[in-house]
């Protein structure tokens, strides 16, 4: 890496992204103050305690704490009177109505627009909207603060990795000079830059997350049509993956596709389409595509334990939205987990991010099924009694398992893999019955009868 020439930024937040970007900042020679309005949070983090899952975060803070590069502060206006460059690193939620709640920014951005000395540059790297830039500079009323827009494209479980290694960075500014400040902040790294515009900037993060996320619901379509066929997915993606056009990434099927962004950053690119006199017919195909595959799921898992699950119990593998995290937001095993409970399904599950209670995960379902959830210790003990068992999340653990002992322990023979992670022939030897997605339904005729004291689930 090249110098980088210190600068002292201020970044508020200190969620996932806002502690990510302070902790790299001040990796590369930044004096960086990090703000965040949850005393317990500053408390803890001024401590070394991340509370985040991500692999080398922890590292990062804590070189940055003995360095004194990095400092934790409660609140904005302690952080912004001595930066150069101000990051808002605040939650951008889905509202009700499906567009991005921009509560959190405008607050902060009335905030410190007082403290802030002349010649700061205030970055929106938050997910925000086409607009939110121009709002942010007209909420400032600072002619001698610059405004840019610096989109994060960080992937849970890869997020350090990602920062430090990006495949480009884009800054939104109509200051030349303003943008020159920021891409400065990164010089070290060696990525492509890319300088626009504040519409182009805002808009570059929620086309990448929709095109991703269109992906997903083509290839789960693509998945339903080679189980009709007798096709095999993993064949057929790698056949395309081939395609240099096309490439491998986002091309694995599964339950659905979720987590902190791809829902609301679909949802807020089709309000912003809408709000702009426009459509996004694809857009909302992708969405409802997607919802669709988290009803097959549960479909398939109702077939599997007999047509009902009123009283059935249902083991489930995983929680989280994705392998790597501990992140339960908008997790589509939540999604289906809440299906089944609906129905009066009896839930047990296992994560390995996951390790107790999960208060308030069923907040979808009716009341009086928010409770049919219960998280354990491991996955035999969400096998046990289970009339059939679904893996939800990708961890590459639950290969390993032992599955003639979790055979012992099924009441039925079904395990539906939802993430095409397990080794199907390994299951078959088991006596188990593996359904992946994608792929052709297995041999089980006289499974059953093949498998001492097996009984089927009905």
């Amino acid at each position: 890496m090249t110098e980088v020439f210190e600068s002292n930024v201020a970044v508020v937040g200190a969620g996932h992204v806002g502690l990510t970007t302070a902790a790299c900042l001040a990796s590369l020679g930044h004096r960086v103050v990090c703000a965040d309005v949850d005393v317990a949070k500053v408390d803890g983090l001024a401590r070394g305690q991340t509370g985040i899952r991500e692999p080398g975060l922890s590292e990062l803070v804590a070189d940055g704490l003995t360095t004194s590069r990095l400092k934790f502060v409660f609140g904005a206006a302690a952080a912004a009177p001595t930066a150069d460059v101000v990051f808002l690193c605040v939650p951008t939620p889905m509202g009700t109505d499906g567009a991005a709640d921009l509560t959190a920014v405008e607050a902060a951005v009335r905030e410190i627009r007082g403290l802030l000395p002349s010649g700061c540059v205030v970055v929106n790297k938050s997910t925000v909207p086409v607009g939110t830039a121009a709002r942010t500079a007209e909420l400032l009323d600072r002619a001698d603060v610059a405004v840019a827009s610096n989109p994060e494209f960080l992937r849970e479980g890869s997020a350090v990795e990602d920062f430090l290694n990006p495949d480009r960075i884009v800054i939104g500014a109509r200051d030349p000079g303003a943008a020159d400040r920021v891409a400065a902040l990164y010089e070290g790294l060696g990525a492509p830059v890319l300088r626009t515009g504040w519409a182009s900037a805002e808009i570059t993060k929620y086309a990448s997350n929709a095109y991703l996320a269109t992906r997903l619901s083509f290839v789960n379509s693509i998945a339903e049509l080679c189980e009709r066929a007798g096709a095999d997915i993993g064949d057929v993606t790698l056949g395309m993956g081939h395609d240099r056009r096309i490439g491998t990434s986002f091309l694995r099927p599964g339950p659905g596709w979720g987590g902190p962004c791809l829902p609301k950053d679909t949802h807020a690119l089709l309000r912003s389409a809408e709000a702009l006199g426009g459509e996004f017919p694809l857009l909302r195909a992708a969405i409802d595509t997607n919802a669709r595959q988290r009803d097959l799921v549960v479909e398939r898992v109702r077939e599997a334990v007999g047509g009902r699950f009123a009283g059935v119990r249902v083991g489930l593998l995983g929680l989280t939205f994705k392998a790597g995290t501990d992140d339960v937001r908008d997790s589509p095993a939540l999604a289906v987990a809440a299906r089944m409970a609906a129905e009066g399904a009896e839930l047990v599950a296992h994560d390995p991010a996951v390790p107790g209670p999960l208060p308030g995960a069923l907040s979808d379902a009716p009341p009086g099924d928010r409770d049919r959830i219960r998280v354990v210790e491991t996955a035999y003990a969400a096998a046990d009694g289970a009339a059939a068992l679904v893996v939800l999340t990708e961890w590459p653990e639950f290969r390993d398992l032992d599955w003639k002992r979790i055979a012992g322990l099924l009441l039925g023979e079904s395990v539906i893999d939802t993430r095409n992670v397990l080794d199907a022939s390994v299951l078959d030897e088991a006596g188990l019955s593996c359904r992946g997605v994608g792929r052709p339904a297995p041999r089980d005729p006289d499974l059953a009868a093949r498998r001492p004291g097996g009984v089927v689930a009905g």
